[in-house]
């Protein structure tokens, strides 16, 4: 863009991307308190041209209509996911967003291959889908959580070694599907501490409107860190293409992740660059007629047209 700004957003998020073909190891390849050098002060700031950036690219990819793509976010419990959706896309127009929390499959989608679900909420032409956990949990919980598999209801060939890589491949074979056909696929892990997961699983029960967020169920799967640890690195190896990569927003300070995750997707969008449709030749002479009759129904001392006089006298 002529003003920088997708030059300046580009390098911004660089330090997030994991590198199509690298071995990640999460805790040691990504701090959750990186900030990139910013201050705090400096976050409100930037999350509102954030978000307006996006309402503007989110506007012209409706009109457009050719284009959708696809927000995966992951994280662990207390990761930030729900506030990050509020926050990111308080500007955008609801009619062209939709969000959807995939929890435990249901026996009808049991009944299906692992990525049906998903694949019945993806969006249409000009939309953004946001996927609150994503078809990467059946390569993290049911990975750390064998017992899931079991009732996927797979043909029984026996214990196969290398289902991971093949679902690796699966996914990674889908979203490239996904992409030539114009769906765009933006990836995002919220990579929180286990010390700042432990002081948000105490905030949710010191503080009496926050019970409700809270389940015994997250701590048991705290628990289990060290195998999240070593299914997200797996993952974020395996996964991270060229057509659609992974990027790692440091969590531990909300206020930096919303600006990262608001950073990442209007990259996406700016690298799209929608265009508003042009009206043809022979729609533009009938807009111009149509301009005209309502030009002479203009209230006696009211401008013909008050829109172009207001522009005319800011100009």
């Amino acid at each position: 863009m002529a003003d920088g700004r997708a030059e300046r957003i580009a390098d911004f998020i660089e330090p997030l991307r994991v590198r199509p073909g690298s071995k990640v190891h999460l805790e040691r390849d990504f701090d959750p308190r990186y900030k990139g050098g910013l201050k705090k002060r400096q976050g409100a700031e930037l999350l509102r041209a954030g978000v307006s950036l996006l309402a503007e690219y989110q506007d012209r990819l409706a009109a457009q209509d050719t284009y959708g793509v696809v927000l995966c976010l992951q994280a662990l419990d207390a990761g930030g996911k729900d506030g990050t959706i509020r926050h990111v896309m308080s500007g955008v127009n609801p009619q062209g967003v939709r969000v959807s929390s995939f929890k435990v499959p249901s026996a009808e989608e049991l009944d299906h291959d692992y990525l049906w679900r998903y694949a019945q909420r993806l969006p249409a032409r000009g939309e953004i889908a946001i996927f609150n956990r994503s078809h990467y949990e059946e390569v993290l919980v049911v990975r750390v959580h064998p017992e899931v598999l079991l009732r996927q209801k797979l043909p029984p060939h026996g214990p196969d070694p290398d289902i991971w890589e093949r679902r690796y491949r699966e996914i990674n074979h889908w979203e490239r599907y996904l992409t030539d056909n114009g769906f765009k696929v933006v990836k995002i892990f919220l990579n929180l501490s286990k010390e700042e997961q432990r002081t948000r699983f105490l905030k949710r029960i010191d503080l009496p409107e926050k019970n409700w967020k809270f389940s015994a169920a997250d701590v048991r799967e705290r628990g289990r860190w060290d195998d999240y640890q070593h299914a997200f690195s797996e993952m974020l190896s395996a996964t991270s293409t060229r057509w659609a990569p992974w990027y790692v927003v440091p969590a531990d300070r909300k206020w930096f992740a919303r600006i990262c995750a608001a950073a990442v997707l209007a990259h996406t969008l700016m690298e799209i660059d929608p265009q508003y449709p042009e009206v043809a030749p022979e729609a533009r002479k009938d807009l111009l007629v149509t301009k005209r009759s309502l030009e002479r129904e203009a209230p006696a001392g009211a401008p013909a047209d008050p829109y172009a006089a207001r522009q005319k006298k800011r100009g």
